[in-house]
């Protein structure tokens, strides 16, 4: 199961790394913005996927090798923490800002005008915030 483990941990929290510090910038250095948030878009949707599936293995193998103690354990609150906010991201923001690219002539609302820039930055903080506490979960001693 440690093999496993590493596996999931590796490539979930290695993978949202990736995505986001490396492959997002160099897309939108390298294409226009359209094709850049296209591909870069369904990099974060696969990584979410990935996510869910790695999530859920690393939680119940936690509950499998320490028991109910697991619940009370910070790694275990670090993947709850996670999960919550790549379903967030995925499941309620991500379509918020599919629908605004589909009407972006009224997405120039702003940062704060409840537009595309809006919903970006939201989904942004939610990434890094995910991003943060998976650093925290690898750097944790009881995982």
């Amino acid at each position: 199961m440690n093999g496993l483990r590493e596996i999931a941990r590796t490539l979930w929290i290695g993978g949202m790394w990736v995505v986001g510090i490396i492959v997002a910038p160099v897309l939108f250095s390298a294409l226009n913005n359209a094709t850049a948030g296209m591909v870069a878009g369904r990099m974060f949707a696969a990584i979410a996927w990935v996510g869910l599936v790695c999530g859920v293995f690393l939680m119940v193998e936690l509950v499998l090798r320490n028991g109910a103690r697991a619940l009370k354990s910070g790694p275990f609150w670090l993947l709850v923490g996670m999960l919550v906010c790549l379903i967030i991201n995925h499941f309620a923001v991500t379509p918020i800002i599919a629908g605004l690219k589909a009407q972006m002539n009224h997405a120039a609302e702003g940062l704060f005008g409840g537009g595309f820039g809006t919903w970006h930055a939201i989904s942004s903080l939610i990434y890094l915030l995910q991003s943060l506490m998976g650093l925290m979960y690898i750097l944790s001693n009881d995982n």
